[in-house]
């Protein structure tokens, strides 16, 4: 996830001011002199705001929650003014690039300020609040010297690899209790998010973050309904695949939910987002050559930890344990930055590697969440994860880096232009190159062992995908349909928790095993939710990253089926991607979009194409199964 799309969910887009920034308009300016301006004044006061927000991310303490709070308050206060300066161009002559910069600067902010200040710095102080909330998140149990205390990515490990039925259950339902002491908060920082979307004149922030695609508010969900429809027969035959899987498991009476429905803590993934972690059981043919990653790069921890303690002693088995941590995270990121240099890219500055948080420090409570950094617009980039040797992290990695990668590219333009060509391009970026790491490259980096050339290494290497991309299709999609209606009214805040698992069984098929009624808050146990982060973004590029990567294999020269390609040391290809990273915001997306892919709409059916053989082989595993299901019993 990057920053300007993450953190800036707290408040931001570009930048943050102190009051020494605040400079009064000059007496004659033009619309062309003030957009200049602004570029100015956004590079130069960048760091004031990535500066408290990486502290407020990485040492979460009372202190660094004011400070980030303080400078998203002082950045809001002069967005406001900055957006009321403008006012006075509207119907001037202007440049294009001067009028599409006073249009994202409307848009700029995903938390919208209102104009009240009293209102404005309670809404930051929430939305700092609640990240603090969730990132020192701590599930506990028994009492005393018995008590045993978990964060988020302890109790992830229990639903990657732990198959009992009852301790996946405790960790889904422990990290879900984490949540409850948001909904207050959540329900006043709409209450005051929707003011400022009126102050700037919106509807409510549904509509603001819908405004952001170079189309209408109701063309865009549309384009999303569209789009959903077009991948929704496949995720049902890859839902029902995994819920005989399921069953077959853990039993009739535990491997499904009444209707049909996937149990949520069964899921591998504290969010049912993603459903990799199954593979030990959902691999179509375990004998058809190996694709554990998670296993070789578990193996690589453990042949560094060895080395580690082969060391001089002196060092305590935990400095031990930390060091062979920080060698496989690295490790992993130098892989994927690999990949990127091999098209032509630049290597990363070695201010990454001093200043990134690979791994999740003993001293202090972080966000783990994974997130990508420009800290100055000039270069000084990094990431934030707690990285672990398991499949899921590793391409994550690749993801994260591709954000880094748009970040050096569009360094170039002028502040405001330092964006996405809209959001989902940002996130579609790393998946790209994720897609185009083949079982051939993931042999030639030495990750899994030779692939056997036939149909059961096909449909493993597919179905690997399709756990990872496949399923986060609807996850992608719920979230901001539950949001749009919270911002509306036409969600109540005594229906959150109920249309929260309604719309999780319309568009996942997942429910909870057990009643969760209006005491819990579960949206606020995702990151996004309290993070303030819009997540269209991220549907939309799980079919741009197809429609990239088509593009990309056909720059390569790449003949054969589609799912064949990886264009890993093709510098055609990146050339052309670089070309389109470079262009940042600066032109409507559809034009960035046609100079890469030749259209100007986005479109899944590459998606389609890919997964032809997967899904041809699902409706043959399906035969005769009862597939779908009913969401009606999701509300409990």
């Amino acid at each position: 996830m990057k920053l300007r799309h993450a953190l800036l969910s707290l408040a931001i887009a570009a930048c943050v001011s102190t009051p020494t920034f605040a400079q009064k308009a000059p007496a004659k300016e033009n619309a062309d002199q003030f957009v200049a301006r602004i570029n100015t004044q956004l590079k130069a006061m960048y760091p004031e705001i990535t500066v408290p927000q990486w502290l407020a991310a990485t040492y979460i303490s009372d202190d660094t929650q004011m400070l980030a709070a303080k400078s998203d308050e002082r950045w809001l206060t002069l967005l406001n003014q900055w957006i009321e300066e403008a006012k006075q161009f509207e119907g001037q002559k202007m440049s294009a690039e001067s009028a599409r910069t006073i249009q994202l600067l409307k848009l700029s902010a995903s938390m919208p300020p209102p104009k009240n200040p009293e209102h404005l710095g309670e809404l930051t102080r929430i939305a700092s609040k609640m990240g603090g909330m969730y990132g020192a998140g701590t599930y506990c149990k028994g009492e005393g010297d018995a008590k045993n205390c978990r964060q988020l990515g302890e109790l992830e490990d229990v639903l990657r690899s732990n198959r009992d039925y009852d301790a996946q259950l405790d960790a889904w339902q422990g990290w879900h209790t984490i949540a409850v002491p948001m909904k207050k908060d959540y329900q006043r920082f709409v209450e005051l998010s929707n003011e400022g979307a009126r102050d700037l004149g919106f509807a409510n922030t549904g509509e603001l973050w819908r405004s952001g695609y170079d189309m209408t508010p109701a063309e865009i969900a549309s384009e999303t309904d569209r789009l959903w429809a077009q991948v929704e027969p496949l995720y049902e035959e890859l839902h029902c695949y995994t819920r005989e899987k399921l069953k077959d498991k853990y039993g009739d009476d535990k491997g499904q939910v009444d209707g049909g429905l996937l149990p949520a803590h069964l899921m591998g993934n504290m969010w049912q987002q993603d459903w990799g972690n199954l593979w030990d059981f959902l691999a179509p043919y375990p004998n058809a050559g190996s694709l554990d990653i998670t296993g070789a790069l578990e193996k690589q921890y453990q042949d560094l930890l060895a080395a580690e303690k082969a060391k001089p002693a002196g060092r305590k088995p935990e400095e031990i344990e930390r060091a062979a941590q920080m060698d496989i995270a690295v490790k992993m990121t130098r892989r994927a930055e690999d990949f990127y240099t091999s098209l032509g890219m630049p290597k990363l500055p070695e201010s990454y590697w001093k200043n990134t948080q690979f791994i999740k420090p003993r001293d202090r409570d972080v966000v783990c969440h994974a997130s990508a950094w420009d800290m100055d617009m000039r270069g000084d980039v990094r990431t934030k994860m707690c990285i672990k040797p398991n499949e899921e992290d590793f391409t994550t990695i690749y993801h994260e880096l591709g954000h880094i990668y748009y970040d050096l590219a569009y360094n170039v333009q002028p502040a405001m232009f330092q964006g996405g060509a809209h959001d989902g391009f940002h996130e579609a970026i790393g998946d790209t190159i994720v897609l185009a790491m083949t079982p051939e490259y993931l042999q030639s980096i030495g990750l899994v062992g030779e692939q056997k050339q036939n149909q059961e290494s096909l449909i493993n290497s597919q179905m690997r995908m399709a756990l990872a991309k496949v399923s986060f299709m609807p996850f992608g999609l719920m979230i901001d349909r539950w949001r749009w209606g919270v911002f509306d009214g036409s969600i109540k805040p005594t229906e959150y928790n109920q249309a929260w698992w309604e719309l999780k069984a319309k568009y996942q098929g997942v429910a909870p095993v057990n009643a969760r009624g209006e005491d819990f808050f579960d949206p606020g146990a995702k990151y996004h939710v309290p993070g303030n982060t819009p997540y269209t973004r991220y549907f939309l590029s799980h079919v741009l990253q197809f429609q990239f990567y088509k593009s990309l294999c056909d720059a390569a020269g790449h003949k054969g089926p589609l799912y064949q390609c990886s264009f890993y040391g093709d510098k055609e290809a990146g050339k052309r991607y670089w070309a389109m990273l470079s262009k940042g915001a600066s032109q409507p997306w559809q034009k960035t979009m046609k100079e890469l892919t030749g259209g100007e709409k986005m479109d899944a059916s590459a998606v389609l194409e890919y997964f032809a053989p997967l899904q041809t082989w699902l409706k043959q595993q399906n035969a005769g199964k009862q597939c779908g299901w009913s969401a009606t019993t999701a509300a409990r």
